[in-house]
């Protein structure tokens, strides 16, 4: 254990901030503004896509300034491994989303294979509408679907191997303040 606690730590210290923490609650405030702009009126359903989406969701929830009904689901591809494999449900969402606007809260749209599957569930499950809204949309041509992009952004940021504000490094530092890149990756 003490080998993972050095071994996170170096992480850490040798790690690229790419955003400050001041800059990150700038985006999750302009995130708020525009989707009670767009939603207000709608009685949306919103999902946490755990555990990426938690600190983002929990933030974003209390600078929504409409009544919302909040819940959790858990689709992975990673499983505190760097790269990602085939789409595992560990919580499948329980909500009634018939004739309900969804809006799928997560940390980052990287390839956005996830993020699909998810949208693509809620719709066979009765979802008029499927809105997405990500943290951080990595910039690259790598997406699922060609131009892929999430309907509410708050930060575009290089294509690296990320961590903080609920992105993780083989399963630590999500509770990081800012967003940072890992060293040579």
């Amino acid at each position: 254990m003490t080998d993972t606690v050095a071994e996170m730590n170096k992480v850490m210290d040798e790690a690229d901030c790419l955003v400050n923490e001041q800059q990150v609650q700038a985006a999750i405030s302009n995130l708020a503004d525009d989707i009670t702009s767009r939603l207000r009126d709608s009685n949306p359903l919103l999902f946490c896509v755990m555990n990426g989406g938690l600190i983002l969701t929990g933030q974003l929830l209390t600078q929504l300034k409409f009544p919302v009904q909040a819940e959790y689901l858990h689709a992975t591809r990673y499983r505190q491994e760097t790269t990602g494999g085939i789409l595992e449900w560990k919580l499948q969402p329980e909500a009634d989303m018939n004739g309900r606007t969804v809006l799928i809260v997560d940390d980052i749209l990287d390839e956005g294979t996830t993020l699909c599957a998810i949208a693509d569930y809620c719709k066979a499950h009765g979802a008029t509408e499927v809105l997405t809204a990500v943290l951080v949309d990595k910039k690259h041509d790598r997406k699922a679907k060609p131009g892929l992009k999430a309907d509410f952004t708050g930060l575009e940021v290089e294509d690296r191997f990320l961590f903080g504000f609920g992105m993780d490094y083989k399963g630590y530092w999500r509770n990081a303040p800012g967003i940072y890149a890992v060293k040579g990756l």
